[in-house]
C-alpha cells in the first residue's frame, strides 16, 4: 500500500539522521524536507512533481547529467553475473581490472596504480596513511605532518575532517589533529594584502609557506595536499603561476604533492584532470565524485610511480600493508564507472565543460560584473561562483547575520535552480552537470539575475 506523503515526512523526520543538516530543526519539522522522485538531464523532480535546474549537478558529481540508463543497465548487468567479491590477496574482476587501466589513462604522466574506497574522504584518509608508510618505510618517523589550506576542502572523517580547512567542519568535533597545519588560501581578491598584484600575492602565498615550513621543520613535514581549484571553500581558482611556484618548494623539501581531483577530475574544468590544466605533477591523486557520476559511490588513490616504488620496497621487507575497505574494487561499482567514462569519452564531455562553461562564464561576468551587490565573479570550466560584498571595492563583506549568500540560494531555489550558498561567504557556487548547453546556461543566468536583484533590493532597503 501506498503511504502518504505525510507519513513518509513523519518517517523520515523520526528515523533519519541526515547529513549537514539542523538535527533539532529537521526531527521537529521547522525545516521543511524535499522527497526527490526523478531526474533527467540536468533537471530533478521533487514529491511535488516541481522541477528545478540542479546547477550544482548533486554535489559536484552528476557529470554525465542525470537518467543516463546506459549505466544503469551496466549495473545490473554487473549485479547479475557477479554482485561482489573482495580484492583481498589478489583477487580481482573483469571490470575493476579495466578501470584500473582506464583511470591511469585519464591520468597525467607518471601515475602507477589505484586503490579503491566508497569516498573522497575515506580516499583521503587512504592517502595520509599511504605518505606516513612511506616515510616509515624510509627510515623518517619524524616526517609525518601534512599542510593543507585555509578553506581546502578534503572529506569529513578525523583526519581528512582535519585537512579540511573551515571551521564549521572542525567544531565541536575536536579538529584539527596536531599532524595537520594550514597555510594561505591562495584567493587574491580577498587575501591579499591591499595594491598586491596577482603575481605578488602567488610570492606571498609562497612566502607564507615557506615560513611554515621553516617552523615545523622541513624534516616533519609529509605532504601537502590541494584541490587543483578549491571547491567547498569557496569556488576559488589560484592565481596564474600558483602552482608552479608551490611545486617548487615542495620539491626543495621533498615534500610529497598529493592533487585532490575530488570535485576537479573527470572533465569538469575542461581538461581531463585538474591537474593537467595547471601542469601539476601529483605523487598522489585523490579522485571520486565525476568517476562515477555518482551513479554509485567509489573512490580511488592514484598512486605515482616514486610512491609506489617505496611500497613495493615495503611489502619485501614488512609483509603486506595492513589497509583494506570490504568494498575497495566493488565489482558493480566499478561497472558503472566504466559506463561513465564511456559516455564522457564518446560525448567529449571535457570539451563541452571547456566551451559551454567559457559561455557560462562569459553570461555571468555580463551580468553581475557591474552589480553593486557583486563582488567578484568566479569561473572555470563548469565551476562558477558569485561573491556578494557590501563594498566590493574596499572588499567588505555582508555582516554574516544578514545570511546574504542563503538568502539568495532561496530565491533561486525559489524560482527553479539549485544552486549552493557555500559555508564560507556570502558566495553562490555553481557546478552544473558537463552536458549543459548554452540555452539551459543562459535560463540559469537569467532566474538567478533575478534572485541576486530581489535579495539586494531587500537588503539594500534594510540597510538604508
Amino acid at each position: 500500500m501506498t503511504r502518504s506523503l505525510d507519513a513518509l515526512f513523519e518517517q523520515d523526520r523520526t528515523h533519519f539522521m541526515h547529513p549537514s543538516t539542523h538535527a533539532y530543526d529537521h526531527a521537529s519539522g521547522a525545516l521543511p524536507g524535499k522527497i526527490i522522485r526523478g531526474a533527467k538531464g540536468i533537471r530533478i523532480e521533487d514529491h511535488q512533481g516541481k522541477q528545478y535546474i540542479d546547477a550544482f549537478a548533486g554535489l559536484y558529481c552528476v557529470n554525465i547529467g542525470y537518467g543516463r540508463t546506459e549505466v544503469a543497465e551496466a549495473i545490473y548487468e554487473q549485479a547479475k553475473q557477479l554482485a561482489y567479491y573482495h580484492t583481498y590477496v589478489g583477487h580481482s574482476s573483469d571490470a575493476i581490472i579495466e578501470l584500473s587501466s582506464r583511470i591511469i589513462d585519464w591520468a597525467p604522466a607518471g601515475m602507477k596504480k589505484v586503490y579503491y574506497g566508497m569516498s573522497g574522504s575515506d580516499a583521503n584518509e587512504t592517502q595520509i596513511k599511504i605518505v606516513w608508510y612511506y616515510n616509515n618505510v624510509l627510515g623518517r618517523p619524524n616526517k609525518k605532518k601534512i599542510i593543507s589550506r585555509d578553506r581546502g576542502y578534503h572529506g569529513s572523517g578525523i583526519v581528512t575532517g582535519s585537512l579540511t580547512g573551515l571551521p564549521s567542519f572542525h567544531q565541536h568535533f575536536d579538529l584539527p589533529v596536531e599532524r595537520v597545519k594550514h597555510t594561505i588560501c591562495p584567493h587574491w581578491y580577498r587575501r591579499a594584502p591591499a595594491g598586491m598584484s596577482e603575481a605578488q600575492f602567488v610570492a606571498y602565498c609562497v612566502e607564507e609557506l615557506e615560513k611554515l615550513i621553516a617552523r615545523e621543520g622541513a624534516d616533519t613535514i609529509a605532504a601537502f595536499i590541494g584541490e587543483p581549484v578549491m571547491g567547498t571553500g569557496g569556488i576559488i581558482a589560484p592565481p596564474q603561476g600558483y602552482w608552479a611556484a608551490i611545486q617548487d618548494v615542495l620539491k626543495k623539501h621533498d615534500i610529497l604533492l598529493i592533487a585532490d581531483e575530488v570535485v576537479c577530475g573527470f572533465g569538469r574544468i575542461g581538461s581531463k584532470m585538474g591537474s593537467q590544466h595547471f601542469d601539476m605533477q601529483p605523487d598522489l591523486i585523490t579522485v571520486a565524485k565525476g568517476l562515477t557520476s555518482a551513479y554509485a559511490p567509489l573512490s580511488g588513490v592514484i598512486v605515482g610511480e616514486k610512491v609506489w616504488d617505496v611500497i613495493a620496497r615495503g611489502s619485501q621487507e614488512h609483509g603486506p600493508m595492513g589497509h583494506g575497505w570490504t568494498y575497495s574494487g566493488h565489482p558493480v561499482c566499478a561497472a558503472a564507472a566504466l559506463a561513465n567514462l564511456d559516455i564522457l569519452e564518446r560525448e567529449n564531455l571535457t570539451r563541452n565543460a571547456a566551451e559551454v562553461g567559457a559561455y557560462f562564464g562569459q553570461q555571468l561576468h555580463a551580468a553581475f560584473d557591474n552589480h553593486p551587490f557583486v563582488g567578484e565573479v568566479r569561473s572555470i570550466g563548469m565551476l562558477a561562483a558569485l561573491e556578494f560584498m557590501a563594498d566590493k571595492d574596499a572588499r567588505k563583506p555582508f555582516d554574516a547575520a544578514l545570511k546574504v549568500g542563503p538568502q539568495v540560494s532561496a530565491a533561486t531555489l525559489q524560482r527553479g535552480v539549485i544552486a549552493r550558498a557555500m559555508p564560507h561567504g556570502d558566495i553562490l557556487g555553481f557546478a552544473p552537470p558537463l552536458v549543459m548547453t548554452r540555452a539551459e546556461a543562459d535560463e540559469i543566468v537569467g532566474i538567478v539575475k533575478e534572485a541576486v536583484d530581489e535579495v539586494a533590493e531587500r537588503t539594500l532597503a534594510v540597510a538604508g
